[in-house]
């Protein structure tokens, strides 16, 4: 059987007035990782936290905090990030002139490295920076807000990365409109992580468990080989 899909919940959707405790209830439901959406109102047309908020969190738990910085420039900023406490940092290729130089500093940070493609971004613009990189967000909403339709046509560019990065260790993130009716789509694409906002908050508290199995059970279902009673 093959490894459970990681599900890493958007922190954008929980309730801000009481961020700390949301982290620790989806960390008790079942979190992966914690998905942390960085915006500036630049790049992208909201605003949401920065490495104050980040910093603040970060002794809630011990999960794997996953920094999807839509921010530009960005550059000047890594290293904060870094210092919050950030164990994945991703960065826009659209948002940073040197892509190259972008990734190498955050591994000099002591970071993963991870580069995010808007939907009409083509797959083509990583591929001379693939041995930099740990991980490839791939939207499938375009970036800015919470709660958006998924876009089908970003199911074909999984797959494509998928092929481009053949046997490097190098894993493919999804983010925006992920349901479990959307995520199946992505998984058999060749996904291995799935971040989803209102999908998971929606219901509170005691519904999250609930949500993650769902996603985690239509990812994880849909890239499990048969079985022979299954044929």
């Amino acid at each position: 059987m093959s490894p459970k899909t990681i599900i890493a919940p958007s922190v954008l959707s929980a309730d801000f007035s009481r961020l700390g405790e949301e982290v620790e209830a989806v960390c008790r439901a079942g979190a992966d990782w914690i998905h942390l959406d960085v915006m500036d109102g630049h790049f992208v047309p909201n605003i949401t936290f920065g490495p104050p908020v980040i910093k603040a969190i970060r002794n809630r738990t011990d999960k794997v905090f996953d920094c999807h910085l839509m921010i530009e420039p960005v550059d000047g900023f890594l290293g904060a990030f870094a210092d919050a406490g950030c164990d994945i940092v991703t960065v826009h290729a659209e948002a940073t002139t040197h892509l190259d130089r972008s990734l190498q500093a955050i591994r000099d940070l002591g970071c993963k490295a991870g580069v995010s493609l808007n939907p009409s971004t083509p797959e083509n613009v990583i591929e001379y920076v693939l041995d930099r990189l740990d991980l490839v967000l791939l939207m499938t909403v375009n970036p800015g807000f919470g709660g958006q339709a998924f876009i089908p046509a970003v199911v074909d560019k999984v797959a494509r990365i998928k092929a481009m990065i053949g046997n490097r260790p190098i894993v493919i993130e999804i983010d925006g409109g992920v349901t479990p009716e959307t995520a199946p789509l992505v998984s058999r694409a060749g996904a291995d992580i799935l971040v989803a906002g209102s999908a998971i908050f929606k219901g509170g508290a005691d519904a999250y468990a609930g949500n993650i199995a769902a996603l985690r059970h239509a990812s994880d279902s849909a890239t499990r080989p048969l079985v022979q009673n299954e044929r």
